[in-house]
């Protein structure tokens, strides 16, 4: 089986050496029996591929097509030469609107997505550094340093790009001005009320 991993340095496709280990295993003991420490997290998962993005526009617009559950050309073409090469035909992602796209992108592939998968990428999370630091991948204080700018970049993104935030400010506006109306027309009815106390020609 392969996982397919999103970080914010790029699209990563790890293989679970023992499958048959795998399917054997309950979903609740498999981050015990895959991912007890960092060595056997090793062992049981190589990483098979790393595609670092090519700058931080291209990470963040990945990352906005992940959110949406969209596949994007570059993760079209990264999967189409690698499952090529790779003799397992499982594909295993987090997101199940994404293995749907992947499912109408490349009809070939047979994506995996339940509770053992969930604890796999459990498993990925907790010791991310340790597989990552291979050949072919990235050390830990690189993957650190692409998460914060990433995280600063997709946070500017969404502010600048927000479409309704312009129409939010226009409709709590107008619901401002409509409660003023009210609360004057209240307070003029009660202003009359009191002064006819003292002046009832008035009423």
């Amino acid at each position: 089986m392969l996982v397919l991993f999103e970080t914010p340095a790029g699209y990563s496709l790890f293989k679970v050496s023992d499958e048959k280990k795998l399917s054997k295993t309950e979903p609740e003991d498999i981050f015990d029996t895959f991912f007890k420490d960092g060595k056997t997290a090793s062992k049981n998962i190589s990483l098979l591929s790393f595609q670092p993005f090519e700058d931080t526009a291209d990470a963040v617009t990945a990352a906005t097509s992940m959110l949406e559950g969209k596949v994007s050309k570059t993760l079209k073409s990264f999967l189409k030469k690698k499952l090529k090469k790779a003799a397992s035909s499982s594909l295993a992602v987090a997101d199940k609107t994404l293995g749907v796209s992947l499912k109408d992108a490349i009809s070939s592939v047979n994506v995996v997505s339940d509770s053992k998968t969930n604890e796999i990428f459990r498993g990925l999370r907790c010791y991310m550094e340790d597989l990552f630091d291979t050949e072919g991948g990235m050390s830990a204080e690189d993957l650190r340093a692409m998460q914060l700018g990433l995280s600063h970049s997709l946070s500017r993104y969404k502010l600048k790009f927000s479409a309704d935030k312009v129409d939010t400010m226009v409709i709590q506006a107008v619901g401002l001005l409509d409660e003023l109306d009210k609360e004057i027309n209240t307070y003029a009815m009660r202003v009359k009320e009191w002064y006819g106390w003292h002046f009832p020609e008035l009423q």
